[in-house]
Order: C-alpha cells, then sequence, then structure tokens
C-alpha cells in the first residue's frame, strides 16, 4: 500500500509512539549522539588516533613530528631514512658518530642502550614458544608488535637530542638485530664499523670496558670472542645487502677521512659539507656533537683525528696468542687484516692526520685540561660510572638472535 510523503512521516511517528518509553528515548538519544559525534569529526575535534590504510588490518599513527629551535617541524615515520651505526664496542663507532654529529644535516646523539634492549626483549619473546603464544593468544601479533617496538624507538630516536633532517642512532650493539631493524624501518641504512680486532680487544682490557662473556684479563678468549661477535655482525651486514649496510674500516677512516667520509655521505644520500672533517670544532655546542659524561670514548672524540690509537695494541698481546692468532680470529683475513703482521701496515695517513696528531703530541697537557673541563669527571668517576652498564644481557655482543 502507498502512502504520500507527509502520511510516511506519520506512520514512522506513530509507529515510535507506539515503542515502550525507555526504548524510544535509547533510539532518539542514539540518533542525536550519532549526529552530534559526526559534527564534532567534520570540526576535527575528534580525530581518530590512527588511520587505516587499504589493508585493514595494519594501522598506522598520524603524522609526527618535533619542533626545532627554528620553530621548524621535522617529522619523523617509519618510513624516514633514519642511520644506524654498529659494530663492535671499541670499534670507532663514537668517532663515526661524532664526524656524522658535525655535519648540519644530521644529529645521532650518545648511545641510549634503551633501542638494543627492546629488540633484545623482543628476541626473547619470539624464541620461547611459550611466550609467543602467549602474545598471539592476547591478540598482540606479529604487525602489532612491530608497530609498537618500532614507535617505541622512534620516539627515543626523534626526541633525545636536537631535531634534524636527518636522524640516526649510535648504539652498536643494535646491528646484531639488523635485519629485524630493516623490517621495521625499510629505508634505514647501516654505517658497519669494522676494526682490526687486536686494537679492539686491546682497548676493551686496556681501559676495562665491562662486556659480558668477555674475560678482561685474559687476551686470547678476548680474541675468540671478539671473533664470534664480529662474524653474526658481519652475516647481518651481508643479509641487510649492500644498498643498505657499508662497511667502514676504522683504520681507513682515521687515515684518510675525507676520502671515508665522501662514500659514506654518498651511501647516505648526504649532501658533502667540511664540517665532517672537525668534528671537535663543534663539541658541546648547540646542534653540534653532544658528548655523555657516561661514555668512555667521550675523551677521545674530543680531539681531532689523529693516529694515536691506531696502532697502540702493538707489543701489549701475549707472544703465545700472537702466535696463534689467525686460528682464535680467522675474521682478521675475512676483513682484510694480517693476522702475522704485528705490527700491521694500514696505509699511508692524509697530511692533515699528521699534523693533528702532532698538535695532540706537543700538547697533551691542554688536551687533557679539555677533557676535564668539558666532561667534568675525574679518574674516579669514571671508574665508576663509564661502562659497567655494559654488562648485562641486552649488551652480550654473542648472544645471537
Amino acid at each position: 500500500m502507498l502512502y504520500p510523503k507527509d502520511d510516511n512521516i506519520k506512520l514512522i511517528s506513530n509507529k515510535a509512539m507506539r515503542l515502550p518509553r525507555n526504548r524510544r528515548t535509547i533510539i532518539i538519544g542514539g540518533l542525536v549522539f550519532f549526529t552530534l559525534l559526526m559534527l564534532l569529526f567534520k570540526t576535527n575535534v575528534l580525530r581518530p588516533a590512527c588511520l587505516f590504510r587499504e589493508d585493514p588490518g595494519a594501522m598506522i599513527r598520524e603524522e609526527k613530528f618535533v619542533t626545532g629551535s627554528d620553530n621548524k617541524r621535522y617529522v619523523y615515520n617509519r618510513e624516514m631514512p633514519l642511520i644506524f651505526i654498529g659494530g663492535v664496542p671499541r670499534s670507532g663507532t663514537t668517532l663515526m658518530r661524532a664526524m656524522l654529529d658535525a655535519h648540519p644535516e644530521v644529529r645521532c646523539g650518545q648511545e641510549t642502550r634503551v633501542i638494543p634492549r627492546i629488540l633484545q626483549l623482543r628476541s626473547h619473546w619470539m624464541k620461547s614458544e611459550k611466550e609467543s603464544m602467549r602474545l598471539e593468544e592476547a591478540g598482540i601479533n606479529k604487525e602489532v608488535l612491530n608497530s609498537a617496538i618500532a614507535q617505541f624507538c622512534l620516539e627515543i630516536i626523534a626526541k633525545h637530542g636536537d631535531p634534524a633532517p636527518r636522524l640516526c642512532n649510535k648504539d652498536p650493539l643494535t646491528l646484531k638485530m639488523g635485519t629485524y631493524v630493516i623490517e621495521l624501518f625499510p629505508k634505514a641504512k647501516f654505517i658497519f664499523m669494522v676494526r682490526d680486532g687486536r686494537g679492539t680487544v686491546h682497548s676493551i682490557i686496556s681501559r676495562k670496558v665491562t662486556i659480558t662473556g668477555f674475560d678482561l684479563t685474559n687476551y686470547r678468549q678476548c680474541m675468540q670472542k671478539w671473533n664470534q661477535a664480529i662474524t653474526t655482525m658481519h652475516d647481518q651486514c651481508k643479509e641487510i645487502g649492500k644498498d643498505s649496510c657499508l662497511m667502514v674500516h676504522y683504520e681507513k677512516l682515521v687515515l684518510q677521512p675525507k676520502k671515508s667520509m665522501e662514500e659514506i655521505l654518498n651511501f647516505l644520500g648526504i649532501p658533502w659539507n667540511e664540517s665532517v672533517l672537525h668534528h671537535e670544532d663543534f663539541i658541546n655546542k648547540e646542534n653540534g656533537v653532544a658528548l655523555s659524561k657516561v661514555e668512555r670514548s667521550s675523551d677521545q672524540v674530543i680531539k681531532p683525528i689523529n693516529l694515536e690509537a691506531l696502532t697502540k695494541w702493538v707489543g701489549h698481546i701475549p707472544e703465545d696468542v700472537v702466535q696463534d692468532m689467525a686460528n682464535l680470529a680467522p675474521m682478521l683475513s675475512t676483513l682484510g687484516y694480517d693476522p702475522y703482521a704485528n705490527p700491521p701496515n694500514y696505509g699511508s695517513a692524509d697530511e692533515i692526520v699528521k699534523e693533528n696528531t702532532n698538535k695532540v703530541k706537543n700538547n697533551q697537557k691542554l688536551w687533557d685540561h679539555k677533557v676535564q673541563q668539558l666532561l667534568k669527571r675525574d679518574e674516579e668517576n669514571a671508574d665508576e660510572n663509564d661502562d659497567n652498564n655494559q654488562d648485562d644481557n641486552a649488551n652480550d655482543v654473542n648472544d645471537k638472535t
């Protein structure tokens, strides 16, 4: 049966009036609430915190940003080309980040130790069948977990220092989980710092850098541990691929800094800037190279690039370990080092590096004073605070993932 338009309205009204009062109130209230909700949404008062891609299962947050001192907005997200500096501790990772920090477009900042810890926690969850099942049963699948971890890491990287167009993270052991990092941040790139293992181990032992698994009284054992650690990182870098992971030899960086930094900046897609060769001029200055009082390497990067630490290990390794070096650390040969060369020939130094070395040698008291003034610490405080926190599972360089 057909009804005129006005009669339709009357019929609906009559039906509505016949409904129980409570039910009628609920329906009318619902209509009013829905109308109000739509008005608030259109006026941006209520905007959802998450937006959906075409795939309704993949949620992404709205654009996030930090505001710099210049009032400029710096956007950060999972698709940005983050820079990660990795390697075994005492392999030149701090020097690398200081040189990049001197570039006006880059900010690395100090180590946080937070990123590798959260990645390590996720690794433990995934290794445990029981924990993995618990997460799945709770509705936390791989996509949810990845999204949460990526957002957590982004917040740390973006907000623990000055804003910059290119953000960088220097937590060396992150490279142990490099393939997973690339899964989280597909456009990220790794700088893999490599150093002669004999120099690395001597530095670890002589500077008493405590790392889980390393016996600081035993050169032989430490060389074996270094070999295991560098193997894991080398394998990760190879799996990531040459487009996303660049291996940089510490010795080459020190001897020929300009050529090395040109290659590195080209790999990262960052324009050349002469400031990367003079990082010492930007120490603790605004948008410069911020140093931590509790990072053992800080006292070294205060100085300009020099040859001081390059062959410091020569003559300090026990003779029986020197004789057995090729068997103890086969990765030396893989990385291009001669396990029998003692002392080694790493190559010739640029003139500027030679000049810097002479300046450091001739003004040792001046540099020692700068260390004390800038870092405001003494040997007692350094022993208490510096690298003792590396003695935990999150910093076990041999804990494979």
